[in-house]
Order: C-alpha cells, then structure tokens, then sequence
C-alpha cells in the first residue's frame, strides 16, 4: 500500500470531516441554476462554484471537494486556479471521472456507467491539474425483477476497474455503487438489494486487486422508497444501514461517506448523526459526501446575486458544521 494513498484516504474522512460533491454534470447544474431563475453559462457556473469554493473556515468541516471536467480546469476572477484555491484552503482536490450511466444491453431499465475507455490518460492528465482522489458512480435501480444479476456485475466490474486504474495512477478511488430511492419498494427490499450490490462490488474489488486501504466506499443509506406508503424512521434506516455495511465491509477500507441520494438536508444529516450517536463503535468512520444535501441552502439564497454570496456562505458552512457534529454524533437539530 502506497502511504499516499493510505493517507489520503484517512484525510477524507478523518477528523469528522465529510466531502462535499461539487462535481454536478453541465446539464445537472443546469436544472439547479435554473430552479433558482439563473441562466446557466461557462461564466454563472464559476461564479457559483467560486462561492462553494472560497467559503471561508470551511476546512473546519469539509476535508475535500469533488469537481467536474469544467471545474477543475477553472479559475477565480484574479486568475487564481480553482485546484490552488482550494489548496488554499486545505481541501483535498477530487475529479468525478466516469462519463455518465447508459442503458445496458440486453438489461431492459438498467443501466451502466461508462468511462472506461481512455480512463488511463484522463487520470494521468488530472494528476497533473492537482486532483488527489477521483469518483465513479454506479446506479442501480430497484423494480420488477430488477436488479438482475447481469447489472450488478456489470456495475461491480465497472467499478473494480476505475479503481484499480486510478491507485495505479496514485489517485484515491471513492466507490459509489448507489441504490436509487426511487419507487415503492420497502425498506427490506432496499436492504437486500444494497448488501447484494456491496457484496458483488467487495468481491469486483478484490479480482482487480485493489487495495482497500486506499479507497473510500460512499454508499446509500438503506431506506424506503420514495412512494413507499411505509417510510422508515431514524433509527429503523440507521439499523439496517449499519446490518448491512458491518455484514459486507471489510475493516480494512478506511472510511465510509454517505452519499444523501435525494434526501433533504435535514433528513441525511439526522441519519447520520442516528448512525453514530446510538450504535457504534463502528470498524470504519461514518461520515458524508453529499451535494445537494450541503449546497441547495447556499444555491437558493444566492440566487445569481453577488451581494448574496457571504448569506449564501454562511448556508453552506452551517451545513458542512451540521453534518460535522453528526459525524461526531452530536448533532442536536437544525437550530445549532
């Protein structure tokens, strides 16, 4: 195990810190500049992204920040290149590096994430702009029969190989195999589906070879469908996330970071904090990569206007020290 890697690893989710995903495709950003009434271009896509960025004391909460192609190859108005501000600020640098999740042949509603191709030069390049870890997205999808044993070994393999490729390019691989909340499952279908989703990706990743030491899993958190009549509680989501991660995780991966997956704010964070405060200890630490979950406070009180930027800050940074304290499993309500 390269100590770089090893480190890293336990940078991003030590200290009761979490990860901020910030690395939304053009059409992603897109919709959620548009919600808020802002035209989304090359120029509203900085300035919003510079706000996140240049949030100060945010490295109290925040141990890295994910990006997109664009993002890490942008700069602030003085000149000032993204990757050194976030530098800067004692952020770790990350690059999301799959190219998105297509239908998969012969799967009818499943889908794979492609980016394979090429992904060795990509990571080579992103080393050089400074990135320090990378991300890949898997997406499974709860139905009828779904998901088929072919999507999950498709999406396992996917994944083991991005990760290899990028410890082999000195990059730490977050792995985000995510099952979608969407439908009406329950929250025991969702269970079942998640820990055969981990178990097959575990079981990818050791094929490839790669090294647990140097990686960081970011999964869903086991709950009910959206149109679930019955929607689960706090604690009934922290026991079953927790059965099933101390069934399938090795404790030999340093940490995991939740992603929120359509959960509101509020909703992830008192999850998480429900994760840490009741049960524990844990064999790795708990912690959190979420995007919308951490920026839609900011996103809305900014609006596009740039005296709006210090209120929209102060969202963000609430957020990030919310979710620090459930981390910490001290998180005692939005009013904090």
């Amino acid at each position: 195990m390269r100590v770089a890697l090893d480190q890293t690893a336990q940078a991003l989710v030590g200290h009761h810190k979490g990860i901020l995903a910030a690395d939304e495709s053009t059409a992603t950003i897109g919709r959620r500049l548009a919600a808020i009434g802002v035209v989304s271009t090359t120029e509203t896509r900085r300035a919003y992204r510079h706000l996140l960025f240049s949030t100060p004391g945010l490295s109290r909460y925040i141990s890295g920040v994910i990006l997109y192609d664009e993002t890490i190859r942008q700069s602030t108005p003085d000149g000032t290149s993204f990757v050194k501000l976030l530098e800067h600020q004692h952020l770790l640098v990350g690059i999301k590096v799959d190219t998105g999740a297509k239908p998969l042949a012969g799967c009818p509603g499943e889908l794979v994430t492609e980016g394979l191709d090429g992904l060795r030069e990509r990571l080579a390049e992103y080393v050089t702009l400074g990135a320090q870890f990378a991300k890949w997205r898997a997406v499974i999808t709860i139905g009828a029969e779904l998901p088929s044993e072919a999507c999950l070994a498709a999406n396992a393999h996917a994944l083991a190989r991005y990760a290899a490729l990028c410890q082999e390019a000195g990059l730490v691989p977050i792995v985000e195999p995510e099952v979608l909340m969407d439908g009406g499952h329950d929250i025991e279908t969702c269970e079942d589906v998640t820990t055969a989703t981990l178990r097959c990706v575990f079981a990818a990743l050791a094929a490839q070879r790669v090294e647990l030491e140097g990686i960081v899993l970011k999964p869903n958190m086991v709950v009910s469908g959206k149109e679930c009549l019955r929607q689960a509680g706090v604690t009934e989501v922290a026991e079953r996330t927790l059965r099933c991660l101390m069934r399938v995780v090795p404790p030999a991966v340093p940490g995991i970071a939740f992603l929120s997956g359509g959960q509101g704010s509020e909703e992830a964070t008192t999850r998480l904090n429900m994760m840490n405060a009741r049960f524990g200890p844990h064999p790795w630490p708990l912690s959190f990569s979420f995007g919308r979950a951490l920026q839609e406070p900011a996103l809305g009180a900014w609006r596009g206007v740039a005296e709006n930027v210090a209120a929209a800050q102060e969202l963000l940074l609430k957020r990030a020290r919310l979710n620090s304290a459930a981390v910490a499993g001290a998180y005692t309500g939005e009013a904090a």
